[in-house]
């Protein structure tokens, strides 16, 4: 019974049932340094065993206790982590920034405008490279940055990067954070990050003095793959020594980290939905904080 269900929760899982219940154009979880959002395809009719909720959670808890049997009480031996907007957020919002830092240096656009900008410029096709962030992602800031605010000041250009490097940028989603990765590495599961982020992200999470909670980092600088390029979660896999189907993802983008850490095999959990809290993944994980 338990392999069928996981059989079943698989077929629901497939990229192409995955789609039809994605989120309209400005609907989905919106970060700092979220890729833009996609059109959702238009809109099919679910699978007939997702109609019935009850049944779709009934079939969830069928799976995990059978995942639980097979790896001796936990559903998984592994959980990577997405950064901006899952673990860390913005202490301020990004548009406030631009404008505050760029008042001295000539900016004039409102923060309503700065936003807009923003938005249409990270949308836009990169072309200098198949990747944004490429090594520290300087080239692609410093055309973001300028297609927000009409200011090409390297100054200002430098203080504003700089800036999103400490930790007075930044703040965590969860502040029980530290004690749930305590308790799920002491059970045994092996925690990293996966990321698309540039070079600044291991100084950042030093900053936040929250590096040592991960057994490993997967940055798509260092890796040459962003999310959702399955193969970014293949490698925070490598980096932890097990199998993508062990390890569980939980992030904030149905498509860069639903869809991609599932297209790579592994689990994914959307937050602030499937979770809400670093506590509830571990208890799904099965691991009591």
């Amino acid at each position: 019974m338990a392999s069928s269900a996981r059989t079943k929760i698989s077929k629901l899982f497939t990229p192409l049932n995955l789609r039809r219940f994605a989120l309209p154009r400005g609907l989905g979880s919106q970060s700092f340094s979220s890729s833009a959002a996609v059109a959702a395809e238009p809109a099919a009719p679910p699978p007939a065993d997702v109609l019935s909720g009850s049944r779709l959670l009934g079939l969830v808890k069928e799976y995990e206790d059978y995942r639980r049997n097979l790896y001796g009480g936990l559903t998984h031996k592994a959980l990577l982590v997405d950064a901006v907007g899952t673990l860390v957020v913005p202490s301020q919002p990004m548009a406030q920034i631009y404008r505050q830092i760029g008042e001295k240096y000539g900016v004039e656009y409102s923060e309503h405008e700065i936003l807009n900008r923003y938005r249409w410029a990270y949308g836009q096709p990169w072309g200098r490279s198949r990747l944004r962030y490429v090594n520290d992602g300087r080239p692609f800031w410093q055309y973001i940055v300028s297609s927000s605010t009409g200011c090409s000041n390297s100054q200002y250009f430098e203080e504003l990067y700089n800036y999103y490097t400490t930790e007075k940028a930044w703040h965590l989603c969860d502040p029980n954070a530290e004690q749930v990765f305590e308790a799920l590495r002491k059970a045994g599961v092996k925690v990293a990050i996966v990321s698309n982020f540039d070079t600044r992200l291991r100084p950042l999470l030093r900053a936040l003095k929250c590096d040592h909670w991960f057994d490993a980092v997967a940055v798509s600088a260092e890796v040459e793959a962003e999310k959702p390029n399955p193969m970014i979660f293949l490698k925070a896999c490598e980096f932890l020594g097990v199998q993508p189907e062990d390890a569980v993802h939980v992030g904030d983008d149905r498509r860069n980290d639903i869809w991609g850490a599932r297209d790579a095999g592994c689990d994914a959990w959307l937050w602030g939905s499937d979770v809400n809290s670093f506590k509830e993944v571990a208890q799904r994980i099965g691991v009591e904080v």
